[in-house]
């Protein structure tokens, strides 16, 4: 079994905004066309769904729906549908 640490949901939620942030801040420039309120948008989605997602992100550690072992009989079944080499 194996754990997930606090740092690394904290670093997952800090990279995803990033790329959410920029996409948020570049369809609100589309639509509005001021730089100024894509930018304020942006901002305040930058805090408000940096917490949501770390907090989602916890709260799937404690699901184990979809969480395998390596080496359970499950993970192999998954591993050998999922990895099979294809015929060319």
């Amino acid at each position: 079994m194996y754990a997930v640490s606090r740092k690394r949901s904290l670093i997952k939620s800090i990279t995803w905004r990033v790329v959410a942030s920029a996409d948020t801040f570049l369809i609100a420039w589309f639509i509005t066309g001021k730089i100024s309120w894509a930018s304020s948008i942006a901002s305040l989605e930058i805090i408000t769904k940096t917490f949501l997602y770390y907090f989602h992100e916890r709260g799937w550690n404690y699901i184990f729906w979809g969480k395998y072992v390596k080496g359970s009989k499950k993970f192999k079944f998954f591993k050998k549908i999922l990895f099979k080499k294809r015929k060319s």
